[in-house]
């Protein structure tokens, strides 16, 4: 009888048994797939993680975080409806305009933001300890416009206007767990609509990034857009803080994270009116 002929063996350096070289080229085969598994296992969980983080307005934008394309420049070589080229300059325009407060229109505006977020109160005058109120570094509120220019100013007007209760209850900070020290209100908003231009990119002549691309279409579609993107970046931000227990130290952190949020769902395939963003739900008017 014909005895099969064995493997050649190797010693086993844990246990000193024989194993053949079969066993031993699969027993690393599986320990690198392990290997392998585990660090792109390791590399979803991460993923989650960050969108669930992020994932302060709804599904569709967890989704959106999670398979968010690269918020890379992109070239301009793309063509605007006339409407969407004449609302993009008009929008430019205001971007452009710096807050003067010798100008009567621009002292106007600043008296009716003051009425319209405490109709109840008589102000004293445009320079007044009174503006530290709504949240202004100090007692005159154009000394704060310098980091913006007016348009922020309409935005605030905007917003008191529009979803008075959500102005309301973000200035008057009614909801939630609140830091000892809070965000200033008016300057916070200040703040969004110079992250709203930079994010854009309106000081270009168009936008080349994908949410300035996309915000196009939207403001196409609606001329207040960009007004109504204010509105919901407020809402986000004051979100975000809350998820984050955050402290005045930390508002520029969390306005880059209400940025990249906005980004992502900016860059959502079904977003066709300035409404369709998940954090437009977040308004209450």
């Amino acid at each position: 009888m014909r005895l099969r002929k064995r493997k050649r063996c190797f010693p086993s350096c844990s246990s000193l048994h024989k194993v053949d070289e079969d066993e031993i080229y699969w027993r690393h085969r599986k320990k690198d797939e392990e290997l392998e598994w585990s660090h792109n296992s390791t590399h979803l969980v991460s993923q989650f993680a960050q969108c669930f983080t992020n994932a302060m307005v709804g599904s569709r934008s967890w989704i959106g975080s999670l398979f968010s394309r690269s918020n890379t420049r992109r070239n301009d070589d793309y063509l605007l409806t006339p409407i969407q080229e004449q609302r993009l300059q008009r929008l430019q325009e205001r971007v452009h305009v710096p807050f003067d407060e010798a100008r009567p229109d621009h002292q106007e505006a600043l008296s009716s933001l003051w009425h319209c977020a405490f109709p109840s109160v008589s102000l004293k005058g445009l320079i007044s300890d009174q503006w530290k109120e709504m949240g202004w570094q100090g007692p005159n509120p154009s000394t704060d416009f310098r980091g913006c220019g007016f348009i922020s100013l309409e935005n605030l007007l905007y917003f008191v206007r529009t979803y008075p209760v959500s102005f309301n209850r973000l200035m008057t900070k009614k909801e939630g767990n609140r830091a000892t020290w809070e965000y200033p209100f008016a300057v916070a908003g200040i703040n969004i609509s110079y992250m709203l231009i930079q994010m854009l990119d309106l000081y270009s002549e168009k936008p080349r990034c994908l949410p300035g691309i996309n915000f196009i279409k939207l403001l196409g579609e609606d001329e207040e857009a960009f007004d109504v993107l204010f509105c919901v970046a407020f809402e986000m931000m004051d979100a975000q803080w809350l998820a984050m227990c955050a402290s005045y130290m930390n508002f520029n952190e969390v306005l880059r994270v209400t940025r990249l949020q906005l980004e992502r769902e900016l860059s959502l395939e079904d977003i066709h009116r300035i409404q369709d963003l998940p954090a437009y739900n977040l308004l209450y008017q």
